[in-house]
C-alpha cells in the first residue's frame, strides 16, 4: 500500500540547489536557511545522501547556455537586437554552498553547467550507487533550475518531494509552480512535514 506520507531514509536523498553565496541576500529573506539547516541535520544523521548542486561556469562565459530568450533573468524584455549577457561574474568564493550549510567530504558536491542538475554530471550515479530512488529538493531558483531538475528526475522516474518553504525565487512564479503545476508530478511539503515523514519510519 502506498503512503505519501512516510520516506525511507534508505531510499532517499536531499538536493540542495544553488543555494550559493552568491545569492545569498535573496535567499536570506524567505527565511529558508535555518529550515534547511534543520534538513541537513536530520539527514546527516542518518547517514543519508546529501547533494549540493551548485552552478559552475567560465569567468568568460564560453560554457554558458546560447538559447536566446524574450527576457532577462527579471522578466525585462530585450529589445530586438540587444545582445545577451554571456559573462559570469561570480567568484569561486562566491559560488560556495551557503557557510551555514557546512559542506563537507560526506556531502556530494554537484558542479552543473545548466539548469538541470542532472546534465552532464554525476548526481544520478551518485544517487543510484546508494540505491535512492527518491529525492527531496530544496533551493532556486525554484521555477528554473528545481524545476528543470524536477521534470527531468520525473522522467528518470524518480519519487519527488519539493519542500515548499525551502524553495526560493519569485513569490508569483514559486507559487505558480509549486501549486498549480508540480503537484501533478510531486509530493509538495514542508520542511516540518519531512521531518515528520522521516520519523514516520522510526
Amino acid at each position: 500500500m502506498v503512503n505519501r506520507n512516510v520516506l525511507d531514509p534508505q531510499r532517499t536523498g536531499l538536493v540542495v540547489f544553488d543555494m550559493l553565496e552568491c545569492y545569498r541576500d535573496k535567499i536570506e529573506p524567505t527565511g529558508a536557511i535555518p529550515r534547511v539547516q534543520q534538513l541537513l541535520a536530520e539527514f546527516r544523521s542518518r547517514q543519508m545522501a546529501v547533494c549540493f548542486a551548485r552552478a559552475d561556469h567560465r569567468d568568460d562565459g564560453s560554457d554558458l547556455n546560447r538559447s536566446l530568450a524574450d527576457t532577462d533573468s527579471s522578466y525585462q524584455p530585450y529589445k530586438p537586437d540587444e545582445e545577451q549577457p554571456r559573462h559570469f561574474h561570480s567568484s569561486r568564493d562566491a559560488m560556495a554552498s551557503l557557510k551555514e550549510f557546512d559542506q563537507g567530504p560526506s556531502d556530494y558536491d554537484i558542479p552543473k553547467h545548466r539548469w538541470n542538475a542532472f546534465y552532464q554530471t554525476h548526481l544520478d550515479l551518485s544517487l543510484r550507487s546508494r540505491g535512492v530512488d527518491t529525492i527531496v529538493i530544496v533551493g532556486g531558483s525554484t521555477h528554473v533550475g528545481v524545476a528543470s531538475t524536477a521534470y527531468y528526475a520525473r522522467d528518470m522516474d524518480y519519487d519527488i518531494v519539493l519542500v515548499e518553504d525551502c524553495c526560493t525565487g519569485f513569490v508569483e512564479q514559486r507559487e505558480h509552480f509549486l501549486h498549480k503545476v508540480a503537484p501533478r508530478f510531486a509530493r509538495i511539503r514542508t520542511a516540518e512535514q519531512v521531518l515528520q515523514m522521516l520519523a514516520a519510519t522510526q
